[in-house]
Formats: C-alpha cells, sequence, structure tokens
C-alpha cells in the first residue's frame, strides 16, 4: 500500500483555528521518562554487549536512525522531523581509573551510562489529517527496553517494537490501531530491522485508520452510561478468568482510569459537556491521555488496546448489541 498524504475536506477548518490550539508540550509518554538527544545518545552513552562473548548490541541511537531512515526513503516529498526521544532507568557506571574514587569527586569523562529503555517517535507533518477540528500528524517511533533482552548470554536475536499511526496535535496523544503496531519485533541486525520496518508502514492501513477514528464522534454516552463504564472498568481488573471469558480483554489500570475520571470533567479539549454528554472521539483521547502514564515496556500495547477497546463500544452502540461494559437499556 502506497502512504498519502490524506486531508479529510468536509473535516478541515481555517489554520488559526488549528494553529491556535496546538500545545507547546510535546511529551507523548510522561510516566518516570526524561528527554534526551540523539546526539546524547550517540556521544555520551555506553553501548551495552552480551556479557558472553562482548558482541555489541544495536544501540539505541541507531535503532532510531533506522526507523528514521525507512521513513525519509518512504516519505521523501516532503519533511520528516527530528525524533522526539523519551528515556529512562538509566544504568550508571565508571572508567577503570576511577573504580576507587569516591562518586561526588568522579569527573565527568569517568562517568559512564546507558538507559535501559527509550522511547522515540518521528512527525511526518506534510502527512495529515483533521478529525473534529483537532489536526493529526502522520507519526512513526518505538521502543527498546534492554530489560526484555538477556544481556549475560551469547549475541542473540534483539526485540524492539515498532509503530505508525497519528498524533493528535492538540494534546501529543498518539492514535495507534494494530495494524500500525508490531510489539515484539526481532531481528539481528540493522538491516533486517529496517527490512521489518518498511514491512510494517507499507502494510499500515492509513486511510482505513483515519476512517474509523473519524466515526468515533458521532456516537455519543450521557453521565450515567459513563459512570456505568468506568465501574465495570474498575471491577473488570478483579475479575476471575472465568468471568471474564467473552469480555474484552481491557489492558487498563486502577490509576489510569482515576486520570480518565479527573480529565472527563476538567479536560480542557476532551471533557464532556455541561449536560455530561460525550462523544466517543473525546472518550478515546481521554483514554490515550491517561496511557501516557505508562512505563515505556507497555506504553505501545496499552494505546493500541485502548483503540480497539473504545471501537469495540462503538461497535456495541451501532449494532445495539448487549456489552458488559455498557448500559444494558440503552443498546437493547
Amino acid at each position: 500500500m502506497e502512504l498519502t498524504a490524506v486531508v479529510k475536506p468536509q473535516q478541515v477548518v481555517s489554520s488559526h483555528e488549528v494553529e491556535s490550539s496546538i500545545s507547546n508540550n510535546n511529551k507523548f509518554i510522561e510516566a518516570n521518562t526524561q528527554e534526551v538527544t540523539l546526539s546524547h545518545l550517540r556521544q555520551d552513552c555506553v553501548i551495552p554487549v552480551f556479557a558472553k562473548d562482548n558482541e555489541s548490541t544495536i544501540p539505541h541511537f541507531e535503532f532510531i536512525s533506522a526507523v528514521r531512515s525507512v521513513t525519509q526513503e518512504l516519505f521523501p516529498e516532503g519533511t520528516v522531523m527530528m525524533p522526539n526521544i523519551r528515556t529512562s532507568h538509566v544504568i550508571k557506571g565508571r572508567i577503570p581509573s576511577a573504580i576507587s574514587k569516591p562518586a561526588k569527586e568522579l569527573l565527568d569523562h569517568e562517568k559512564t551510562l546507558y538507559y535501559a529503555k527509550m522511547a522515540f517517535m518521528v512527525e511526518i507533518p506534510h502527512v495529515h489529517t483533521y478529525i473534529n477540528n483537532q489536526k493529526l500528524n502522520l507519526t512513526v517511533g518505538g521502543v527498546r527496553s534492554y530489560s526484555e533482552q538477556n544481556l549475560f548470554s551469547k549475541k542473540s536475536i534483539e526485540k524492539f517494537k515498532i509503530f505508525i499511526g497519528f498524533k493528535n496535535m492538540v494534546c501529543c496523544n498518539l492514535c495507534i490501531a494494530t495494524d500500525g503496531l508490531k510489539d515484539d519485533l526481532r531481528v539481528s541486525s540493522v538491516d533486517e530491522l529496517k527490512s521489518k520496518t518498511q514491512e510494517l508502514f507499507l502494510s499500515y492501513k492509513q486511510e482505513e485508520h483515519i476512517e474509523d477514528m473519524s466515526t468515533l464522534k458521532d456516537f455519543i454516552i450521557n453521565d450515567e452510561q459513563m459512570a456505568h463504564l468506568l465501574g465495570k472498568m474498575k471491577l473488570y481488573n478483579h475479575l476471575g478468568k472465568d468471568k471474564k471469558q467473552g469480555v474484552f480483554d481491557l489492558n487498563i489500570t486502577d490509576s489510569q482510569i482515576n486520570t480518565i475520571v479527573k480529565n472527563y470533567i476538567d479536560d480542557t479539549h476532551f471533557r464532556a459537556d455541561d449536560d455530561g454528554y460525550i462523544n466517543l472521539w473525546n472518550l478515546y483521547n481521554l483514554f490515550t491521555e491517561s496511557a501516557k502514564s505508562s512505563y515505556i515496556d507497555n506504553f505501545l500495547s496499552r494505546n493500541s488496546n485502548t483503540y480497539e477497546f473504545v471501537n469495540h463500544l462503538r461497535a456495541a452502540l451501532k449494532n445495539q448489541v448487549d456489552n458488559y461494559f455498557l448500559l444494558k437499556d440503552i443498546i437493547v
């Protein structure tokens, strides 16, 4: 499939209306992370190796550069932005000559570090669409966690996560569908990483994703339905395996549910109206906002699960079928 710039004419609003609502906040993930630059990863961080043979892993900066390189090849007609990188779980060390020094006396050149976990995203702003008068830029990115790798063994297949989807420019929320996520990518070289990345990007059904997201704004629930939904979401995490049979496999924490409750009332862009009504597009963004508090390891899977869940609710409302999470008297 050829990926192209898709702009829905009936959804376009004036540039002044859109640009005035763009947030300066660029945090696509927030929990326990810090922003770093690509040059910092390349110049200041050591590269972890496999302990038994001292073979190098694919470092974070090569992972990012590989994905961005593929993106530039597939979208040569416009600007591909520099990556926005978030890291966590810094692993500190020191050079051998400083082995006996107290930590407070270490000089900068005597310290070593690398990050056990890293997530990044790259925007492609010339490929965009509008939903509910909000601009969405096509975005790609990935996640790497050395905790998923056995570094005490010999060199082996390495694990990565990559995605392609959209970023809501109002709030930096990522919108990732299942076909735009490879959550368990295993490769042995940078060339293979590039090949698998290109494969995912070309198989991504961009127009279908946009169409599905656009229809979410046409479905609305009231405050009573919302309260029932939130209560069922709370109960779900405590159900036994037998009672979860046939129920959507929701991947969400209690703290994220609490964030959704708060933002249902207070969020500037996606809260309910004065009568407690909220459409599923705004509800979806409350979910993706809460997913930003996930740790790097499960951030992408929770984001994708959120998209599938809201579409699960939409299908129940549209087809008027029984659903564990919705009030029965409003869907039958």
